[in-house]
């Protein structure tokens, strides 16, 4: 239930000089990410020696990564110079529906990568009978239809909010936290239900990295030469980057309590989860 028929994204309140910058260097972000990833899916697509399950999970990222950015910065760019920063209640949820679905599949698919790299350097022998292109294939799937359920479970609750006659949201997009803080009814139910999925889709992704970089670290260390340790770790080097950064930055938006998330940072800290990380 809800008597607000659209919300205000207060956005970046700043000077017109700051806005004209930020626009600048987030639209410039953006186009490149775009361009960037729909390169990565061109190359993996038209080249056959790139059809290997490692390139197959980083076309997939590379394609969320696109409407990930999608979802958020269109509407974004539209609000930095326009006076109406009005976005309808429906379009609202449908717009926080794509963001969870497009975080926690992100979630999945780097621990799916983690998991490939692990079986490519601790079991090779093993790996390329695990990790065939329908396993992959499933894998992703399973990712997808699991992302969709908990994103329609999350928004149900949301949805069923009231509030009231407070329409302003402190964020530059429809995001948990913020609609959570200005919901006027007992929000406790979708609270608990947030930090159960929470814990379940960032968690249990978070627990598969690390064991599987643990291992793979072990396996790193006992080969002999110093050159092919190098090599070993180079592989994993970019994607390790890219887990320490999302993670680190979605963990410090979505794991602590209501009571102690502050409008500020938390933007902050999505910029750089939802512009910087994808490029």
């Amino acid at each position: 239930e809800t008597n607000v028929m659209y919300f205000i994204l207060l956005g970046f309140p700043t000077t017109a000089e700051l806005q004209l910058l930020l626009f600048s260097g987030l639209l410039l972000a953006y186009l490149l990410t775009v361009l960037e990833n729909f390169l990565i899916i061109v190359i993996i697509e038209t080249n056959h020696s790139l059809k290997k399950p490692m390139y197959f999970f980083l076309g997939n990222l590379s394609f969320l990564e696109i409407w990930y950015d999608s979802a958020i910065e269109p509407k974004m760019f539209i609000d930095f110079f326009s006076q109406d920063k009005h976005i309808s209640f429906q379009g609202c949820m449908t717009q926080l529906y794509f963001f969870v679905t497009f975080v926690c599949t992100e979630y999945i698919l780097l621990a799916l990568m983690a998991y490939g790299r692990f079986l490519a350097i601790c079991k090779p022998f093993q790996y390329s009978l695990i990790m065939n292109h329908q396993f992959c294939v499933q894998l992703t799937a399973g990712c997808w239809i699991c992302v969709l359920i908990t994103s329609s479970i999350e928004l149900s609750f949301i949805a069923q909010l009231s509030f009231c006659d407070v329409d302003k949201i402190n964020h530059y997009f429809c995001d948990i936290s913020p609609l959570l803080n200005i919901s006027c009814s007992d929000s406790s139910a979708a609270e608990l239900v947030d930090f159960i999925l929470v814990l379940i889709v960032i968690m249990v992704p978070l627990c598969t990295v690390v064991t599987s970089y643990i291992c793979i670290i072990f396996t790193v260390l006992k080969i002999p030469s110093s050159q092919g340790r190098q090599k070993a770790f180079s592989t994993c080097s970019s994607h390790l980057t890219v887990v320490i950064w999302f993670y680190s930055t979605t963990l410090f938006t979505y794991a602590h309590p209501k009571v102690m998330y502050t409008y500020s940072a938390n933007k902050l800290v999505s910029v750089l989860y939802t512009i910087v990380v994808p490029l």
